[in-house]
């Protein structure tokens, strides 16, 4: 009898992490508000983002060493410490140097929390269900985008800074009370049970769990989907950073339309990618899913057509979605499970990577070519990552089955 995807660490974890996401999205164009009506204008509000992902970037780096020592149960409580207490602080002063100590807090929380989440996510995951526990995983931090994001503009609003800034901490530390049921180091069995249907070539394990983060970059398995996803979080960060200015004489409902549509629909793309995934295989994704996305994003070269605008957000929502899945399922595929935690801190850092890189090289771009060509070369550079993704489906039809026994002998041991 299949085990339940759903079971009791994993309803947790999703708990856990749908807090400190929450917490998170909540606080994330509130802040900048809150800076720009202390005075100290947009560059004072772009550097709040900018501080904040920079320490989440960094922090990403050491997560894998610090779950070695701590344990996944200690890093998550220690993330959403980090995410919620600050947000509190928040309200004591919007100055601009405390603004920004209080940012680089939160990124650090971040980062644990997304790299620690991502490995329980896949650890917890019953044989042969990987993909579709990560698609699980990506439904609940997919929410709170859609969600706390309006919610936290609204109420700052109506309510004032002060309020959003306590509730969100109370919001955020509420989520401790799951974390005592989530495992703390994992404890890794000698063999993992085969997967159905593979979907790529076993990266050799030594490789794939020494080096520290960034030397999962020297394995091809391991690069290829980091450069695929990194092509998605790119176009993902022009969107939601451009695409308002790029409609700014259009119907202001149509922004929140788009932006509404491809916050939602890439939670669901994620969830249905990891069910076809663990059934059918993952890798046969990506090449379609790269097409798809160039090709929404290709539809907002025509501003002047909202109907285009809203099927190529829908469009590359979707695209987006099944990226995050499929990139993160075949990476986890190719390393032995105490390679886990670098695995989760290579993807989550080539996804912010790639947010941060395409907001800045758009709004760099758009100065020599305006709107409607910067989208359609943006939509030109994810086509050219149709490239890799074609090279690991090959590797992956011809490639042997993933090694299931742990190549790593520490690993048994944990």
């Amino acid at each position: 009898m299949p085990q339940r995807l759903l079971n009791r660490r994993m309803f947790l974890l999703l708990v856990a992490s749908l807090g400190g996401m929450s917490g998170f999205n909540v606080l994330l164009s509130v802040v900048p508000l809150y800076v720009a009506a202390g005075g100290e204008g947009g560059v004072g509000a772009g550097l709040t983002t900018g501080v904040m992902m920079l320490a989440t970037v960094l922090t990403e780096l050491a997560v894998p060493r610090l779950l070695d020592r701590f344990g996944c149960r200690a890093l998550v409580a220690a993330g959403l410490v980090l995410l919620g207490v600050p947000a509190a602080l928040l309200a004591l002063s919007p100055s601009l140097p405390w603004t920004l100590a209080v940012c680089l807090a939160r990124g650090a929380g971040l980062g644990i929390v997304v790299v620690a989440g991502t490995t329980l996510a896949a650890q917890l995951a019953p044989p042969g269900r990987r993909s579709e526990s990560l698609g699980l995983y990506g439904v609940a931090i997919g929410v709170p985008p859609v969600v706390a994001l309006p919610l936290g503009v609204s109420l700052s609003d109506s309510l004032g800074f002060a309020p959003v800034f306590l509730g969100t901490a109370a919001l955020t530390l509420a989520a401790l009370a799951a974390v005592p049921g989530l495992p703390g180091r994992a404890e890794a069995p000698a063999v993992e049970a085969v997967e159905a249907v593979p979907s790529g070539p076993a990266a050799p394990g030594p490789a794939a769990g020494g080096g520290g983060v960034l030397g999962g970059l020297k394995v091809p398995a391991l690069a290829r989907p980091t450069l695929i996803l990194a092509a998605g979080t790119l176009v993902a960060g022009v969107v939601v950073t451009f695409l308002p200015l790029a409609l700014i004489d259009a119907d202001r409902n149509l922004v929140a339309a788009a932006l509404l549509v491809q916050a939602a629909t890439a939670p669901v793309a994620r969830w249905c990618a990891g069910w076809y995934g663990d059934r059918f295989g993952s890798g046969r994704l990506l090449v379609p899913a790269v097409c798809a996305g160039a090709a929404g994003t290709a539809a907002l070269a025509f501003p002047g057509a909202p109907w285009g605008v809203l099927v190529g957000m829908a469009l590359f929502g979707a695209a987006y979605g099944v990226l995050q899945n499929v990139t993160l399922t075949v990476m986890f595929e190719r390393v032995p499970r105490a390679a886990f935690g670098r695995v989760s801190a290579l993807w989550n850092l080539a996804f912010d990577a790639g947010m941060g890189v395409g907001a800045v090289g758009f709004g760099v771009l758009i100065g020599w070519t305006g709107y409607s060509t910067g989208f359609a070369l943006t939509a030109a550079l994810l086509l050219a990552a149709v490239v890799p993704a074609w090279l690991d489906t090959r590797a992956g039809d011809r490639g042997p089955r993933p090694a299931r026994h742990l190549s790593n002998p520490r690993s048994a041991a944990r």
